[in-house]
């Protein structure tokens, strides 16, 4: 992050512009919007910028621009078309230890201009610092468009009410939660469609409540093979309202990133017969915090319910009454094989596909070897790469053509996606050969020779 974010609160304080054109003018709006004292400073002002800046209290001094005029003010813009003037401005305002702003030259910058979303109290800022502002200004467009002009009544009803909030709830807790049902429940919805009467009394009530108590809940979250984009909106919103986090090592850490940021943050990761927290002592720990009032986001990569052993941890769940959700994920078989440009099934090659663990509870791989070489079907292997001799060995021992199409996908559908593909013999010697880790997923099945044709997400991809 090469710029921190923060709000300034200019009401009433000096700020010195100089400059007097349209770039000054621009500027000077923005400052008038936030109450600032404005102090314009150059030798030549355009009338429409004097008219301006002198109708919201502030003064033009028809000067050239001069160091001594930085004292007293919290805020220098430098807005002139002359690089000399700007760079001056910038040096002397910086020996000072004042932020100063260059439009249009982020080197000589402290602080810089967002794009603003203005929901005034709720202000919303946007920036690529200065190094694709059209961008910023776009998702700006975006957010615009998405987030209804109401959204600052609504903050305000929250202000009147927030004083009486934090004496009913002494809990930080609670009055997250508190707050949360309110932005996303009947009473925001009254502000939306223009009834911010009824939206008050609605929060009144709610607020008085004898029965506004809250429960822990757990939420069982799919992260998805990698990719950040292929999350679902309900992950999203469940990865923003947790309390804590418990995280395999399958999340990604951009994944990781977009959670609550203050959510406190537990590892759970497991690896072949190395688990950080073996799964009973997980799975007590899951019923442990949300008896504790928390509400628990269970993070896990690809889906829950497919080796993801999300069964048995809500089984714990429901015998104890603790009320969960489940939130299926983009699987590996499905999202892997899709960014490799592998269809898992084709109308010519495969009419079903089975998805199949590596290794069972046992550690052995003892596998229905018989119905998996059956013509026709895509064969899918998660954690398959420490058995894959074995594997190899007994598929073709029980029928299944060495030649068969197979494939390795590594980390797929991230950037560090690599996709090596040969034969069902091969594969043990491509896993040595490119030197081949976890997560990997391996696919065998007639599907694979279409890659050649249908590879779309080749990014930092190796094919072979």
């Amino acid at each position: 992050m090469d710029y921190l974010p923060l709000f300034h609160k200019l009401d009433g304080r000096p700020v010195l512009v100089v400059g007097g054109g349209d770039i000054a003018l621009r500027k000077s709006v923005l400052l008038a919007e936030a109450g600032a004292r404005i102090t314009l400073v150059a030798p030549e002002i355009e009338p429409e910028v004097r008219a301006f800046v002198e109708a919201r209290g502030g003064s033009c001094r028809v000067e050239r621009y001069a160091a001594d005029q930085l004292a007293g003010h919290c805020l220098v813009i430098a807005a002139t078309d002359d690089d000399a003037v700007n760079e001056a401005v910038s040096h002397d305002a910086q020996a000072l230890g004042l932020p100063v702003n260059v439009v249009d030259a982020p080197k000589l910058c402290t602080v810089i201009f967002p794009a603003i979303v203005d929901r005034s109290p709720l202000v919303i800022a946007i920036s690529s610092g200065g190094d694709a502002p059209v961008l910023a200004r776009l998702v700006r467009a975006k957010l615009e468009s998405w987030i209804p002009a109401t959204y600052g009544q609504l903050a305000q009803l929250a202000q009147r009410f927030r004083a009486r909030v934090k004496t009913r709830f002494a809990d930080l807790q609670a009055r997250r939660i508190f707050w949360e049902e309110v932005f996303q429940g009947e009473v925001a919805e009254k502000v939306f469609s223009g009834q911010p009467q009824a939206a008050e009394q609605l929060l009144e009530a709610k607020l008085t409540s004898e029965t506004a108590t809250f429960r822990g809940e757990v939420y069982l979250v799919g992260a998805g093979p990698g990719d950040p984009d292929l999350l679902t909106f309900r992950a999203l919103r469940l990865m923003q309202q947790a309390d804590v986090v418990l995280y395999d090592r399958l999340v990604a850490p951009t994944i990781l990133d977009m959670c609550r940021r203050d959510a406190d943050r537990i590892y759970v990761g497991k690896r072949r017969a190395e688990h950080a927290v073996p799964q009973d002592d997980l799975n007590r720990l899951l019923v442990k915090l949300a008896q504790e009032g928390k509400r628990v986001l269970r993070l896990k990569g690809g889906d829950p319910f497919i080796f993801g052993r999300g069964g048995e941890e809500i089984e714990e769940l429901a015998a104890e009454g603790i009320p969960f959700q489940v939130v299926p994920g983009i699987t590996a078989a499905s999202g892997c094989a899709a960014y490799a440009g592998i269809p898992l099934t084709h109308r010519d090659h495969a009419q079903s596909v089975r998805f199949v663990t590596g290794h069972l509870k046992d550690g052995s791989a003892d596998l229905p070897w018989t119905d998996l070489v059956a013509p026709g079907q895509t064969l899918v292997f998660y954690m398959g790469l420490v058995g894959l001799p074995t594997i190899c060995e007994q598929l073709i021992a029980h029928g299944k053509d060495p030649a068969t199409p197979a494939a390795l996908v590594q980390q797929g559908t991230t950037l560090n996606q690599r996709v090596f593909t040969g034969t069902l013999q091969d594969l043990p010697q491509l896993v040595a050969e490119h030197e081949v880790h976890a997560p990997t997923l391996v696919i065998v099945g007639e599907v694979v020779a279409l890659r050649e044709k249908l590879a779309w997400f080749e990014g930092a991809q190796t094919a072979v």
